[in-house]
C-alpha cells in the first residue's frame, strides 16, 4: 500500500468513524438499560480496530523480520473474567483494559520516536495513527455504555508498571513494542466478544413485551 493510499484511507476512516447520534439514540441516564444503537456502534468500532491491529502487526513483523509469536504474557492488569459479572462489571473491566492499552500504545509511539527515530511517514506510521484514532473512538463508545449501565467513568491509568527498561537493548525494545501491539489485538478481540454479549434496551423490551403477552393470554 502506498503512503498516498494510506493517507486517503486514514482520512476516510476518520470521517466515517466520527461519533454519530441519531435522534432517539441517546442513552437515557434515568434508564440504566443499554441502547441497541450504542452497543452496535461500539461493536462496529471494535471490529474495525481488530482489522486495523492485524494490518499494523503485519506491517511491524515484516519490518522487523519477526517470525514467531513472542508475546509471552499479558501486559494489562484487570480482574479475571467471570460468569458472575453483570453488564456494568464487564464494561468496567473492558474500559479499564482499553485505557491501559492506550497508555501502552502511547508508550510504544514515544519509544520508537525517541530510540529509533521517527522515520518517514510510510504505511506503518500511518496505520499506527489509524489504530490510535480508532482506539480513542472505541473508548468514547465504551465509556458511554459504562455510564448507561450505571458505572462511573474511569481515570486514565498512569504508566507505572508499564514502562520499558531502557537498559535492555534494541531488540528488547522492539520486542516490547511488538508485545504492546499484540496486547491491543487481544483486548480488541475481547471487546468484540464482550460487546456482542451485552443485553440492549430493545432486546429487553422485546422480552418484556413477550412476557406480558403470555401473561395476558394466561389470564384470559
Amino acid at each position: 500500500m502506498s503512503g498516498e493510499r494510506a493517507h486517503g484511507l486514514y482520512n476516510r476512516r476518520a470521517r466515517r468513524l466520527a461519533p454519530r447520534h441519531a435522534p432517539g439514540d441517546a442513552i437515557n441516564a434515568a434508564d440504566p438499560g443499554l441502547s441497541r444503537a450504542a452497543v452496535t456502534r461500539a461493536s462496529a468500532l471494535a471490529e474495525e480496530l481488530r482489522h486495523e491491529c492485524g494490518v499494523l502487526l503485519e506491517l511491524y513483523t515484516n519490518r522487523e523480520s519477526f517470525t514467531a509469536d513472542m508475546a509471552d504474557s499479558r501486559l494489562v492488569s484487570v480482574p479475571p473474567p467471570s460468569s458472575l459479572l453483570d453488564a456494568r462489571d464487564e464494561l468496567w473491566r473492558l474500559q479499564s483494559a482499553l485505557l491501559q492499552c492506550r497508555s501502552l500504545l502511547d508508550s510504544a509511539v514515544a519509544l520508537e520516536e525517541e530510540e529509533l527515530g521517527g522515520g518517514k511517514e510510510g504505511d506503518y506510521v500511518i496505520y499506527r495513527k489509524i489504530v490510535k484514532d480508532t482506539l480513542s473512538r472505541l473508548l468514547i463508545a465504551t465509556e458511554e455504555l459504562l455510564r448507561a449501565a450505571g458505572g462511573a467513568a474511569l481515570p486514565t491509568p498512569g504508566a507505572e508498571g508499564l514502562k520499558y527498561d531502557g537498559s535492555a537493548g534494541l531488540f528488547q525494545l522492539k520486542l516490547w513494542v511488538y508485545r504492546i501491539f499484540k496486547e491491543l489485538e487481544y483486548w480488541t478481540k475481547t471487546a468484540i466478544t464482550t460487546l456482542q454479549a451485552l443485553p440492549s434496551v430493545s432486546a429487553k423490551k422485546r422480552g418484556s413485551g413477550a412476557q406480558g403477552r403470555r401473561a395476558r393470554r394466561v389470564r384470559q
